[in-house]
């Protein structure tokens, strides 16, 4: 058995133990603050540039996000539910032309990453197909967590892998999906075409 097979063994069994801590799906949460101030705009909690993945280039948050929905998510590479990314890879081909965007998060604060950003970078571009955004590994929960999610907390701190938070083209905070609600649930489904139905105010 290679090393990516042991490790993914390994992982699966730790995702299955930490699912009990990720049962909400779709929670809804109320409107957060720092909303975009006018159409096209991003709200000031996405105006932050990050590395992008395994390169020397820079993605610009707010040039991404404004003016769009947006799907955010904490990934891992070796985690049970690594597989979502080619949920999330679908949801993107299928809607970005609609004005949805995804971008992800790695983040090594659930033990589930990758040690080197050219594996994290193999895994999700060469093994998943992943073309949305992905950013360098930062961090996704308590006070150390990128400004971000700090901000994403508002609507619940991730407790594993693969939390997805959907963001309206205003810069609100819809709902917040755990790690358990698939890319393809009717539930996201729904919620995604709820927000790309709306207007930017």
């Amino acid at each position: 058995m290679g090393r990516l097979a042991k490790r993914l063994f390994s992982s699966m069994l730790a995702c299955v133990l930490g699912t009990a801590a990720n049962a909400q799906t779709g929670a809804s949460v109320p409107a957060a603050g720092g909303a975009a101030s006018g159409a096209g705009e991003c709200p000031s909690w996405l105006q932050h540039k990050i590395g992008k993945l395994h390169s020397d280039q820079t993605l610009d948050l707010c040039a991404l996000t404004a003016g769009k929905a947006v799907l955010l998510v904490n990934t891992a590479s070796f985690c049970g539910y690594t597989p979502q990314f080619k949920g999330l890879e679908a949801l993107y081909q299928a809607h970005k032309e609609q004005g949805l965007t995804v971008i992800g998060f790695p983040s090594d604060d659930f033990f589930q990453e990758a040690d080197a950003e050219a594996e994290t970078a193999d895994v999700c571009y060469i093994n998943y197909g992943v073309t949305f955004p992905m950013t360098s590994a930062i961090k996704v929960r308590g006070r150390n967590a990128h400004p971000v999610f700090r901000h994403l907390h508002e609507a619940g701190q991730p407790t594993w892998n693969f939390n997805k938070y959907l963001v309206d083209r205003n810069g609100t905070i819809v709902e917040h999906f755990g790690s358990n609600t698939a890319p393809d649930s009717a539930a996201l489904s729904a919620a995604i075409d709820r927000v790309l139905s709306e207007p930017v105010r």
